[in-house]
């Protein structure tokens, strides 16, 4: 028996260990690049990466998790199937490959030969014939097989020791399908039928037909019933009306569909065991390509924390640990682009290494008192301070770099000793505070806010590198590393070189030496410097220099003295408001208990899934995970709401939780234990539109919607007894900038009467009166006139207002009829983005539509939408943007002590005494409605309050 059970291990080990992995490649790389095709990865010579990064991150993640002992990637051919042959219509409508992924694919074939993994065609056959042949053939050698592919059609396939593998999405894990998966998601007896069900229903995007009629639903109903397509035409008379006529009619389509949803299992190609063997990477192919490619974290990722993008003259230190390759190869710039073929298209990096630099270290009194002198005789020059962290409110000043000409400049070490580091930074204070000079930095937010703490208030005019190079190219990175590479071709020093990698144990600037922080942070101001002489005529070029000016670099100084403000939060009110919450949660608990007769946890997926689907039987239909538990995701949950009151309870529950954890709870934590109040941070080169975002926290998202969510800003409250809040917001402001742009007659008048424009927009839509417009056609207007400047469409605004897709496109025209103006404008615009390749704000700020033009209609499609977005809500970003620079001018100038502390999407708050609120109001209106001349009315509302939710 010992040695039976032995041996039994054993085959169970070697079955283990044969573990082959076919990967279908076109539609593995088709769901890469439409994964990631809202945030394109776009190199410095313009190709979109998007694709060839996420087929790379799929691929790796097969390989370390997975760890295949045989791979290959299969791909259709031109040449036409047998399935074209017999059905001319065959995937004729397929839409055109967009030409950034047409783009990407020699690049990824590229890719998978430096993985050493075999790539299998043949004309004649399409990938799902090869992978099906290859698959059985696998089964019979003794393998367990894996089809790596997103297409349901090889739910036919799966058997004992053959699987779907459906790999990670959207946050959602990789996902196993076996035979048990596939009879329960198709709702069949034995695989097979997954054939006749696909025959039946048809497959749009392949253009098989199917039966008219016919869709998912019914077609799985009828081979439950009848087994196959064949059997279910011998019994047609157990039919009834035109499911009867349309299955006797289109019989033979019905029987060719199902042939051409028929993976061939005969293909005339190999099981080659030896050549699919998964054999290591190699890092002689892989790396020049990764350079190429510009793949600097997967890089790091793949080669270890050795690996830049800079010319390779000595021994690599990393290895490609992650899929255990462990190879030595030194390639030099020439070897690497034999290996390549096209890498001479990315030129070879430098660095501080073989750069011919003078970086001086400027230490004594006397020395520092030279430089100034020095500093103060010129029109301008490029800073950049070292700190011991990131958060500019806490952290300390380690030292000061400067820079007035390339290769050249200079560090001034700050003691550790604060009254010491006081002295240093008195002495540079003139300097600072001289408005004669231009500062130029990158991200000078930061450096501003740093300095103030020291009593420095940075004056003159500015120019923010990584600002500027936001207003270039605003969709892609603006780190001062990445411009380096891409516009100076020089690679900096990493500061990982210094204090470590990210982590518990990351050191700080005062962890290192004086000589290699000296060489560290002149560099960057030296290259800083560099950028801001390469930014400025591209600044012209684009026609954003005056936007950069006016607005972008002056704002940051406003929002600068915006985080020094802060905001104070009533720790109390949030106290007492989270043991509410506590309260709610506990009630609630209970309830959903009694309701499901059950005590469970309701935060376990698994156990709520259990309890909504198996004991109560909310949806016999319910789907499951690649772990077998079943979706209980907030999109599932409102699904079922209006079914069961304990579903709804269960969503009140989570939000509450969620609230009282994002929000009440966090808060606190967040307190500044110096100044007692919450410092937010501004980000002004993250959102492409124009629009500012927050951090720490995250203003933009306190809930605002729900009764629970809104008593989260009464805890913002005044900083004083003799202080109120005020909050100042614009008005329907995206609608009114729509009219601007438009000159539509129709809604012109409408805001110049001062009119409900949903109202107003109801009446002409509906061709009623004023006074005859319900509230169901307000509401549906309203949804109209906040989709069109999202470019809506019928099928939208159906779903958004829950009526058929007829009535939401009858009143989409309807709309277009009355506001004429509109509808043109929108033609106007995307042939404007067709023809120059962006839109453009009031302002002129740009925003670059690559896909414009692109052959595919989904992928123009999304560009189109942006193209009409865009301009409107830029518009909006840069009216508030100078309003707050005005009012930010005119506290000053006018010597108030009044302060602006917040900014949350159209509105903006103030702390204020009670005496300034009669100023500061109109201050405010002023400033705000006229930022920008316009023909339309701005309107805006000012609430006062002693905390937020009253202002508001």
């Amino acid at each position: 028996m010992k040695l039976i059970l032995l041996t039994l291990l054993e085959r169970q080990n070697l079955k283990n260990l044969k573990k082959l992995f076919l990967l279908d490649g076109m539609a593995l790389i088709y769901r890469a690049y439409f994964a990631l095709s809202k945030t394109p990865r776009i190199t410095s010579y313009g190709l979109n990466t998007g694709a060839i990064m996420g087929f790379c991150n799929t691929l790796l993640d097969v390989l370390n998790n997975q760890k295949p002992s045989h791979i290959a990637v299969v791909f259709d051919t031109a040449a036409p199937t047998n399935r074209h042959l017999e059905f001319e219509a065959y995937k004729a409508q397929r839409e055109k490959m967009p030409e950034d992924l047409a783009a990407s694919i020699p690049y990824i074939h590229r890719l998978i030969e430096g993985f050493n993994i075999p790539i299998i065609t043949m004309d004649g056959y399409e990938a799902d014939d090869i992978i099906g042949t290859l698959a059985k053939k696998g089964e019979q050698a003794g393998y367990t097989v894996y089809c790596m592919t997103p297409d349901k059609d090889f739910g036919q396939l799966v058997s004992e020791n053959i699987f779907i593998y459906k790999p990670a999405r959207m946050g959602n894990g990789a996902e196993i399908l076996g035979v048990p998966e596939i009879l329960e998601k198709w709702e069949i007896n034995n695989v097979h039928e997954v054939i006749d069900i696909l025959g039946l229903w048809g497959d749009a995007v392949d253009n098989i037909p199917g039966i008219p009629g016919i869709g998912e639903k019914t077609a799985k109903k009828l081979i439950q019933e009848f087994g196959s397509i064949e059997n279910l035409v011998q019994n047609t008379d157990k039919l009834k009306g035109k499911l009867k006529e349309n299955v006797e009619n289109f019989t033979e389509q019905g029987l060719i569909s199902k042939r051409l949803a028929t993976i061939q299992l005969d293909v005339p190609v190999e099981l080659d065991e030896q050549a699919l063997t998964l054999d290591p990477a190699s890092k002689e192919l892989l790396e020049p390509l990764f350079v190429e490619l510009e793949f600097r974290t997967l890089g790091k990722r793949v080669f270890g924390e050795a690996f830049s993008i800079t010319e390779t003259t000595g021994p690599k230190s990393g290895q490609m640990d992650l899929f255990a390759v462990h190879v030595d190869a030194n390639i030099d710039g020439a070897k690497a682009a034999s290996l390549s073929g096209t890498i001479e298209e990315s030129p070879v990096l430098t660095n501080i290494e073989n750069t011919e630099h003078t970086y001086t270290l400027v230490e004594t009194f006397d020395d520092q008192k030279a430089l100034i002198d020095r500093l103060s005789s010129e029109k301008s020059f490029c800073f950049d301070t070292e700190t011991t962290g990131l958060d500019a409110m806490q952290a300390e000043l380690v030292g000061i770099s400067f820079s007035i000409k390339e290769k050249e400049a200079y560090y001034v070490p700050v003691s550790p000793d604060q009254t010491l580091a006081q002295a240093t930074v008195d002495l540079f204070k003139p300097l600072f505070e001289n408005p004669a000079i231009l500062k130029i930095g990158q991200n000078l937010k930061y450096d501003i806010l740093l300095l103030s703490r020291y009593g420095v208030d940075v004056q003159g005019e500015f120019f923010d590198t990584m600002l500027a190079h936001y207003l270039i190219d605003p969709d892609t990175r603006h780190n001062m590393d990445y411009l380096s590479e891409t516009y100076l071709n020089y690679t900096p020093v990493s500061i990982t070189d210094l204090i470590g990698a990210k982590g518990k144990n990351q050191g700080n600037m005062r962890d290192v030496e004086l000589e290699k922080i000296k060489e560290y942070a002149a560099e960057d101001a030296d290259i800083t410097l560099q950028l801001q002489q390469k930014f400025e005529p591209l600044l012209k070029e684009t026609s954003t220099l005056q936007l950069a000016q006016e607005v972008e670099f002056p704002l940051l100084k406003v929002l600068a003295e915006i985080e020094q403000n802060g905001v104070k939060v009533d720790v109390a009110t949030l106290g007492t408001f989270s043991q509410d919450i506590e309260k709610d949660v506990k009630r609630l608990e209970q309830q959903i208990y009694e309701k499901a007769g059950v005590t469970f946890n309701i935060a376990s997926p698994k156990q709520l899934g259990e309890v909504l689907f198996d004991k109560l039987q909310l949806d016999p239909k319910a789907k499951k995970t690649k772990t077998g538990q079943y979706k209980t995701g907030e999109d599932v949950l409102l699904a079922l709401a209006n079914k069961s009151d304990i579903v709804q309870d269960i969503l009140e529950f989570r939000q509450l939780q969620k609230l009282k954890s994002t929000y009440v709870d966090a808060l606190p934590a967040l307190i500044n234990s110096n100044t007692g109040l919450i410092h937010t941070s501004y980000n002004q080169a993250v959102a492409a539109t124009g629009r500012l975002s927050s951090t720490n926290p995250n203003l933009q998202n306190i809930p605002i919607r729900t009764e629970k969510g809104r008593e989260v800003r009464k805890a913002f409250i005044s900083r004083s007894d003799d202080w109120v809040l005020l909050s100042a917001d614009y008005s329907q402001i995206e609608l009114r900038i729509m009219a601007e742009l438009s000159k539509d007659v129709n809604m012109l008048d409408a805001f110049n009467q001062g009119l409900d424009i949903h109202r107003a927009t109801a009446a002409k839509v509906y061709g009623v009166s004023l006074e005859e417009v319900d509230s169901n056609m307000r509401r549906n207007a309203k949804a109209v006139n906040f989709g069109i400047i999202y470019g809506q469409s019928a099928f939208g605004l159906s779903q958004n207002l829950g009526i058929s897709r007829k009535e939401a496109a009858e009143i989409i025209e309807q709309y277009f009829k009355q506001y004429t103006g509109i509808r043109t404008y929108m033609g106007e615009v995307i042939e404007f983005a067709k023809e120059n390749g962006y839109v453009e704000t009031v302002l002129k700020r740009r925003r670059y539509l690559r896909d414009i033009n692109s052959a595919n209609m989904t992928v123009r499609g999304f560009a189109e939408r942006n193209a009409i977005n865009a301009p409107i809500q830029g518009s909006a970003a840069d009216l508030i943007k100078i309003a707050m620079i005005r009012i930010q001018e005119d506290i000053k100038t006018k010597g108030l002590k009044g302060k602006m502390i917040m900014q949350v999407h159209d509105e903006l708050v103030f702390d204020v005494p009670r005496e300034e609120v009669a100023i500061f109001k109109e201050i405010i209106a002023d400033r705000m409605k006229n930022a920008i001349k316009m023909q339309v009315p701005i309107e805006i509302e000012i609430g006062e309050g002693r905390n937020w939710l009253e202002a508001h």
